[in-house]
């Protein structure tokens, strides 16, 4: 059933590639929500799913997959949209930060014209757009608004770069921010200021963001809530602070146990052992078991439905038995 005070339901989404591409599908009836104002974590090892969870949202599929299950933006359903409707979407409604900024601007076109296309395409005047653009530039934090404007993309840093990436992305006032990995090629002080522009700026608007990413501390500072992906399928949905005072699935434990811990007498990281399940491989039961230290025989013969378990969701035959620390 549909739920109107979400700005993005996804109900059962399973993505296929054409037969002989992939032994299972690639997203494997995943079902996540997003509410106006919230920010929600997709976090998991690369392989797992997040990033085309992601630009599913977008109808931006990979070539030749099949796609089952609903997406829904505000109620309009993505998956049943035409070309016009898709690009009616991307333009008005939901908008996307991609973890590597030079690889979003075309390097031979000022930054300029790249943060008025949209709004021109739209009917607003050359005028005015330029001085909104300057008004988006001007609160992402980019000195001299006016003059980048007429800046190139290489003349900017990765840091600010991915600034004017956001501003483009905020441009069509979007209901829904989807930012994969946004934050991945900058250094950590960068990092922390791109985050803390999209946080404030997503908190001004009451704009709904789903915020891919593998770290698991990024994701406690910026989110509300956290839905891991293993193999494609969410194996685990928390608030925040619950996920990290006690998990209920193994996978998630791990990318815990594994994440370096600054305090005094923290314990080193712990690497998950065993690696990653490929699209080549469809295991039985639980896709984790192999990894897992509490595997039973029924782990590696039954797949764990995503199931209640305290005031989250959890994919664990397990999860109820006090078995992680």
């Amino acid at each position: 059933m549909t739920d109107h005070r979400n700005v993005l339901e996804v109900d059962g989404l399973t993505v296929q590639l054409p037969e002989g591409q992939a032994a299972r599908p690639i997203l494997d009836g995943v079902t996540l929500h997003v509410r106006p104002g919230e920010t929600v974590g997709l976090v998991g090892e690369s392989g797992s799913g997040k990033s085309v969870a992601c630009r599913s949202v977008l109808g931006l599929l990979p070539e030749g997959a099949r796609a089952d299950g609903r997406i829904r933006v505000g109620g309009r359903e993505v998956l049943d949209l035409g070309p016009a409707g898709l690009r009616d979407l991307r333009a008005r409604r939901v908008a996307m930060v991609f973890q590597d900024p030079r690889a979003s601007i075309n390097p031979l076109r000022r930054v300029g014209d790249f943060l008025t296309e949209g709004l021109r395409a739209a009917g607003t005047p050359a005028a005015e757009a330029a001085a909104r653009a300057e008004e988006l530039l001007d609160a992402v934090g980019v000195r001299d608004p006016h003059g980048a404007l007429r800046r190139y993309p290489h003349q900017f840093s990765g840091g600010m770069l991915q600034r004017v990436v956001i501003a483009a992305a905020l441009a069509g006032q979007p209901e829904l921010l989807l930012a994969d990995e946004p934050t991945t090629a900058l250094d950590v002080t960068t990092q922390a200021e791109v985050i803390a522009v999209l946080t404030r700026l997503q908190a001004d608007r009451g704009t709904g963001m789903l915020f891919v990413t593998h770290d698991l501390e990024l994701a406690s500072a910026v989110c509300d809530r956290i839905y891991v992906m293993y193999a494609g399928r969410i194996v685990e949905e928390r608030a925040v602070t619950e996920l990290f005072a006690r998990p209920r699935h193994p996978y998630t434990a791990g990318l815990l146990a594994c994440t370096p811990r600054l305090e005094p007498g923290a314990a080193p990281p712990r690497p998950i052992p065993g690696r990653p399940v490929s699209l080549a491989e469809a295991p039985a039961g639980c896709a984790f078991a192999a990894r897992c230290a509490h595997a039973e025989d029924r782990c590696r013969t039954e797949p764990p439905a995503l199931t209640p378990h305290g005031p989250g969701l959890a994919a664990c035959h397990r999860a109820d038995e006090g078995i992680l620390p």
